[in-house]
Parts: C-alpha cells; structure tokens; sequence
C-alpha cells in the first residue's frame, strides 16, 4: 500500500500551461501514447502570456498560421488575431486533445532535484490558495514556462516615480476597471505593447483624450493588413488542412527571406522599412527622429502595425509621439532632460519584460546547485551536464510556436530513442577534446535581453551548441537529425539503484 505522503510519479512533467505547454501535451499523447504525464500551472487559468495580459488591443505580433500549432489550423479571418480569440483557439486545441484533464492549477513550481541513483526529478511544488507543499516525482522534465517572470515586469528606477499623483499602470497588471476616457495619457515604451495600446486606446467606447508615445529611441515599424487575402482565397477552395499547410509555408518563407535580406542588406531594408513609415505618415512628419533607430533592422524585433492602426492614429493627431529621455517624474507628468514637461493624467509603463531561465526555479544535480549562466544550451532546448531536463523557448526572429513545435516533437523523439535502447539518462555533455567558445545566448539588442544577460546561458559556437534562430535549418537538425550525435550521453542508472527505486516508484503511480 502507497504511503500518504509519497510523491505523485509521472513519466513526463510539463511546466506551465500556455501555448507551448499545451502543444507539448498535445505531442506527447500522439508520439508517446504510453507515457504518464501532467502539466503543473502556477496560475489558475491556462493559456499563458494570452491569459495573463489584459490591457486594451492585446494580439499577436506574429501571424497565426505561424504562430498557431502545425497540427491545429487556425480558421478565423483575421491573421493578426486578439489576445481572446488566440485564447480561445488555445481552449479549442485543449479540449479536442483532452488537455485540461492534465493540467494541474496554482501549482507553483519552486524547485527540482535531480538523483542519478533513482533517474528522477524531485519536484517541490507549492500548491492551491494555502501554497501546500507537495512533491511529484519525473523521470524527465519539460519546462514551458515561458521566458519571463510572471509576477512582475520591468520598471525602471526613475527619479520621482513616486511624486505622480496621477495613476500608474504597468501593462502586465493591467486593472479592469481603469478609467481612461477623455484622460491624458503618457505611454513609455516603443515596443509592440505601446504601439498595440496607443490606437486601442483611442478606438474603444470611451477613448483617451490623447496619448503620447514617450520613448528613448525609436523601433523599426511595418504595417500589414490584420486579414490575409491570400490565406483566406486558399480556404475556401481548399480543405482546411492543405490551405493551413501552404500558407505556413508561404508566411515561413517570407519570414526567412526578410530576416536573411536584413542580415545581409541592412542598409536596404532599413530605406525600405523608413520609406513606408514616410508614405504613412507624410514627408513633413520627422521620421529621422521619431522612426529611425540607431540599430540595423532584426536587431531587434521589428514592430507589427496591423491595418496602419497607430500611424492613422498619430496623422490625425490623437496620438503623438516624442523622443527623448526622462529626468524625472513629477506630480503632473514626466520633466523631460530636454527641459520639456509631459502632463498626463495616466502614465503606462510598457517598459518591457523581467526575463527569467526555466520559470525561476531551484535546479539541483545529484546536491550540485545549477546556475544556468554557467551552463551552454544543447540545441537550444538542454543544458550542459542537466540529465532529462529540456525548455520550449521560441524564436526571437518569426513566431515563437515554429520553434515550440520543433521542440515537443525533439522531446518526444528521445523520450522513445531512450526506450528503444533501455536507457534511462540523457545528459548533454561538452567535448574534452575541443573548445566550444561561449557566445551570448541570443543574437540581439533588445533592452529586455541585455538586462537579463546574467540569468541567461550560452549557445557555442558550432554545432548542436548553437542556437541557431533558423526554422530551416532547426527542422534539419531537430526534426530529422540524429538523436545520438555523440553530444548527448546515454546510459543507465546502476542495476542496484534500479531494483531499489522500484517498489516505490510502483507504489507512488498506485496511488495517482
């Protein structure tokens, strides 16, 4: 008989239920249909990033044939979707699967022990209102947890923060019941929330009196319509699944030649993307300061304007925008270093994310604290020397799901490359006999990385310890590469730990 307080066991745990959690769900049932496994969420609701955001205009930056699950189409006319109808293709996905019976809510994840004696993860969790402490046992863990602090984002320390009498709002806590209508309001930031909440704010049934977009430097801005012709002419002559399958193609493909052509011809696209922004905006507007950074494009993400919406509503003089750098705030708005004052009845800070590695949690290795700046990412997804452990984290430069995909079906596939040979331990290991120099982890200059350079690891510079931000070429590597490739090492725990780990492990799964 199973004792009381012995720790639930899983084949598999996954960590989080947003976009990557519940498509990792979805691969593991239909790639490894024997396999027990659950999803803890720290929140009471799934859906992630698309649950958790609330405030005005919430959507994509990416399309959703991208940005959707290869196995799930998205059917709905408009391509640059809003933050509930991703949610509720979230939920559709999660019902057709059968996914919510597997979440777990408001389990908090605070920690993971790994012992190659038993090959299992501890998992201290605390869990429900009272924060209990429970513990599950994994022989592999999945995070998808995102990449950054749930709690809490990013707030600068401004001189005088506290003297604004007005309200303030961070985007990531946005209250429902903000009154906004006929107000001033002073958005900080120049990235897609701001530009996502700058015209929603004007477009709704009681919109701001005025908004100003206050940022440091400018980002590189495209506007696209929200609905794809194409796409939606492909479906209706063709099944759902065939026209899904082509305009992903299509859209992956764009997404790959610009990003390449931004590599190699910066200077190019960079007249391009400054001579649409001119036909938007007109030739008297002061693009060169106002809409040209001081960075090459796909350095940073480029900003998605769908149908034109905030430079519409910056030419017609709801909005404005100003460059400039804040000294402090003051009780009626923000003095500028310029000398200039900003009044403002609300001020958003959309000053961007606290990033975090694996969902913030304690990683021990056989009593070994892990800190994983030291460690160098195997294929993006694995950590130097941290057996059967793998994080979904998508791409910086197209859709984060193209990625996420790739990952759940890698998991997956070494899951059954570790049954099929009878070995319990996947730990990626560096080569003695060559130098894998570190690089940063990500190639780019957003504000939200650099900060976060610390708690981030390292890619190498060659081979599988590369991340390489390139859908071709991880389809090759991820999809169709081999799973022993002499970087990863394989084997069993001792016949001793095995035959003594057992009865426990049998009595933990009799009392799920």
């Amino acid at each position: 008989m199973a004792r009381d307080d012995a720790p639930q066991h899983f084949d598999i745990l996954v960590v989080g239920a947003g976009i990557s959690g519940i498509g990792a769900g979805v691969y593991l049932q239909q790639n490894c249909p024997g396999k027990s496994y659950a999803i803890l969420e720290n929140r009471e609701s799934f859906g992630g990033t698309w649950d958790l955001f609330r405030y005005p205009g919430i959507r994509s930056d990416s399309d959703m044939f991208t940005l959707g699950y290869a196995f799930k189409p998205w059917t709905e006319q408009k391509a640059i979707a809003d933050g509930p109808s991703i949610l509720n293709y979230l939920d559709e996905t999660a019902t057709e699967y059968g996914i919510h019976d597997k979440i777990r809510y408001r389990h908090n994840v605070k920690a993971a022990s790994w012992s190659s004696e038993t090959a299992c993860w501890t998992v201290d969790v605390e869990a429900g209102e009272n924060a209990e402490p429970r513990q599950y046992t994994c022989n592999f863990l999945y995070m998808c947890s995102g990449y950054y602090n749930y709690e809490s984002g990013y707030t600068p320390d401004w001189k005088g923060f506290g003297d604004f009498e007005g309200q303030i709002v961070h985007p990531q806590h946005w209250p429902q019941d903000l009154d906004y209508a006929g107000k001033e309001v002073l958005v900080i930031g120049s990235g897609a929330t701001a530009v996502t909440l700058v015209p929603a704010m004007l477009d709704s049934e009681n919109p701001a009196g005025h908004v100003t977009m206050l940022q440091r430097s400018p980002t590189y801005m495209v506007s696209r319509p929200a609905s794809d012709r194409f796409a939606n002419f492909l479906r209706r002559i063709l099944p759902s699944k065939w026209a899904y399958s082509l305009i992903r193609k299509k859209h992956v493909t764009l997404q790959q030649l610009i990003f390449r052509r931004a590599r190699t011809k910066p200077d190019k696209v960079k007249e391009v993307l400054l001579k649409h922004v001119r036909e938007e905006l007109g030739e008297n507007y002061d693009v060169a300061t106002h809409f040209t950074p001081s960075y090459n494009p796909w350095e940073q993400r480029l900003c998605l304007v769908p149908d034109s919406d905030f430079f519409s509503a910056v030419k017609a003089g709801k909005a404005s925008v100003v460059t400039d750098h804040i000294d402090r705030f003051t009780k009626t708005g923000i003095k500028l270093q310029s000398g200039e004052e900003l009044a403002a009845d609300i001020i958003v800070t959309a000053t961007g994310l606290d990033l975090q590695m694996a969902g913030g949690i304690d990683v021990t290795v056989d009593g070994k604290a892990i800190n994983f700046h030291d460690t160098i990412t195997y294929k993006a997804m694995m950590f130097s020397d941290v057996p059967n452990f793998a994080i979904s984290f998508g791409y910086t430069n197209a859709s984060w799901t193209l990625r996420a995909d790739l990952t759940n079906e890698y998991v997956c596939r070494m899951i059954n490359y570790m049954d099929d040979n009878g070995v319990e331990i996947a730990t990626p290991r560096l080569p003695d006999d060559d130098v894998i120099e570190r690089r940063p982890w990500v190639d780019f200059s957003s504000g939200y990385f650099k900060r976060a350079e610390s708690k981030l690891p390292s890619q190498g510079h060659k081979g599988v310890w590369q991340n390489l931000q390139n859908y071709p070429k991880d389809i090759r590597a991820l999809k169709h590469g081999a799973i022993d490739d002499g970087a990863i090492e394989f084997r069993k725990r001792s016949a001793a730990a095995s035959t003594a780990s057992e009865p426990e492990e049998t009595a933990a799964i009799a009392a799920e």
